[in-house]
């Protein structure tokens, strides 16, 4: 089985995994941080109310899933296009049909509760210098890409999520953050400072979503299995830092 399983996920209450795994890994990297508001969405609660059916969400839990669902569907596309090219023409069919199916189930959460919810807009290669340089100047090879790209887009990602979540997120570390990590993984530095890699470590178990995305979908996937790979193996190596 590979991930064009997930292209059979069609109603609200097909996402509730996604979703807990989604909402989980939110929780995590803001309880790490102590950021306030880190248990604001019981998102087990919201999970089960999807699962069974979505108009008994509370208008603060359909904002936290729409908008979980509307930034995991507008990730992909920016993120193939920090990766080689073989990637993203293997890759852009499905990714662009998943995104319109999470955007028809958000906005059907959406609706459902009175709430109003928008996409993330992700960072692309051309949206972006690093050390006064096109973004993808100094980074070759597949691995190299994807660390980037998670370091800056997961980033985005958790900024979007938490927002709706209730989540406080010191945006003066956003920066900071942002900056670094674009200078570490893309150009000319040598170490993260102390928050921020504390604040990229709990990002980069990403790991967690894609393991457990795999087995409740019973996708038996390589490509989920390399990604889950890469991103334990740069969390494991930030954490031992």
């Amino acid at each position: 089985m590979t991930v064009l399983r997930l292209l059979r996920l069609t109603a609200p209450a097909d996402f509730a995994d996604w979703y807990a795994a989604s909402r989980a890994y939110t929780r995590r990297v803001a309880e790490g941080m102590d950021f306030a508001g880190a248990d604001a969405i019981d998102g087990a609660r919201a999970a089960d109310r999807l699962r069974t059916d979505h108009a008994a969400l509370s208008p603060a839990e359909a904002r936290s899933v729409a908008a979980t669902l509307l930034a995991d569907g507008a990730f992909s596309e920016p993120y193939c296009e920090w990766l080689p090219a073989w990637y993203e023409l293997a890759l852009i069919a499905p990714v662009r049909y998943a995104d319109r199916r999470l955007r028809r189930v958000a906005a059907a959460v959406a609706g459902a509760a009175g709430v109003t919810v928008t996409a993330p807009r992700f960072s692309r290669p051309r949206d972006v210098t690093i050390d006064g340089r096109p973004a993808l100047a100094r980074v070759s090879g597949f691995r190299d890409r994807f660390l980037l790209a998670d370091a800056l887009l997961h980033l985005e990602w958790f900024v979007h999520a938490a927002a709706a979540d209730g989540i406080e997120v010191p945006s003066a570390l956003v920066a900071r953050t942002r900056r670094e990590s674009l200078s570490y993984y893309g150009g000319d530095r040598e170490s993260l400072s102390p928050a921020v890699r504390r604040f990229q470590r709990l990002l980069f178990a990403d790991d967690a979503w894609v393991r457990r995305v795999n087995d409740r979908y019973d996708l038996h996937s390589r490509l989920f299995a390399l990604w889950e790979d890469i991103l334990r193996d740069e969390r494991e190596r930030l954490a031992g830092e």
